[in-house]
């Protein structure tokens, strides 16, 4: 399939801030069934500085800066991708034998599963959701099987509600309350899967939508997702794991970046020297090519 994304973010300020410096994690990292037919990253205005730089993680950065007074900030990325469907993944090796290859594996790359099996910056290690975790799961589970199981009980106990969190939101205030939104549902089975020494990753990116019967697609309506992988083996590799929608990452899904969570990933954060109040809108747009 043949997408087509257009991303656009604007960021305001109330008054004019100086030395303004960004990271930008908009262009696509090079993924296994990903094939990047064309991109563009566009800023206005113009940087003083930019520097496009890969890492840490699965990441591609672009880091840019501004010298003098900046009042707004447009960010513009575009890209068209051909993600070819990954076919239905068989169960894996089972828990205990996923734990042991990973605590066995002398990987040193990007897609190395040891990073992703300790607490990381947000989401760290909670008694409460490795005890929930602990519950649903059993050691001779399919991999496979087992991360299933954590995704179908996120989506069917979670009400979906968009402004009940933030990006600040810890993982263990949104299991507590049972809400949040798929950054949130992400980060509570990212911790809940470590918790029982499975290796899981936080995924940025964009699902394909589809508008109701009968009603014409809106323009910008479209959102960046968010969603689980989780290393399923030396052989199966890294699979995502959608538990907003209950589903696997198998072809309408598109991966823009992988770290250990949101921290790494995050589409735009920086700094500046000032105090003005800042307000950020974005519009995306996810078009399939039938």
């Amino acid at each position: 399939m043949i997408y087509e994304v257009h991303h656009r973010t604007t960021i305001s300020y109330g008054v004019p801030v100086s030395q303004a410096r960004f990271n930008i994690r908009l262009r696509p990292y090079g993924w296994p069934g990903q094939s990047i037919i064309a991109q563009k990253l566009e800023f206005g205005p113009q940087p003083d500085q930019w520097r496009d730089e890969v890492g840490p993680y699965c990441v591609n950065r672009s880091v840019i800066g501004y010298s003098g007074k900046l009042s707004e900030l447009a960010i513009e990325s575009r890209f068209t991708m051909d993600v070819t469907a990954r076919p239905p993944v068989h169960e894996g090796p089972s828990l205990e034998q996923l734990r042991q290859q990973a605590l066995d594996s002398r990987d040193l790359s990007v897609l190395s599963p040891a990073p992703y099996l300790f607490a990381s910056r947000i989401a760290d290690a909670n008694s409460a959701i490795g005890d929930w975790a602990g519950g649903l799961l059993a050691t001779d589970q399919p991999i496979v099987a087992a991360a299933s199981t954590v995704m179908n009980a996120i989506h069917r106990d979670f009400a979906y509600r968009p402004g009940a969190t933030s990006s600040a939101t810890p993982p263990a205030e949104a299991f507590a309350r049972r809400e949040g939104v798929c950054q949130d549902f992400a980060h509570v089975m990212i911790v809940a899967l470590r918790s029982q020494g499975i290796p899981a990753a936080y995924v940025s990116g964009y699902l394909r939508t589809v508008p109701p019967p009968g009603q014409a697609r809106l323009l910008g309506a479209d959102a960046m997702h968010a969603w689980a992988a989780v290393w399923c083996g030396a052989e199966l590799g890294w699979i995502g794991f959608d538990p907003t929608n209950d589903c696997l990452a198998l072809g309408d899904h598109i991966l823009i970046a992988m770290g250990r969570d949101y921290a790494d990933v995050s589409p735009i954060d920086g700094t500046f020297v000032g105090s003005a109040p800042q307000n950020m809108t974005t519009a995306v747009d996810v078009i399939a090519q039938e």
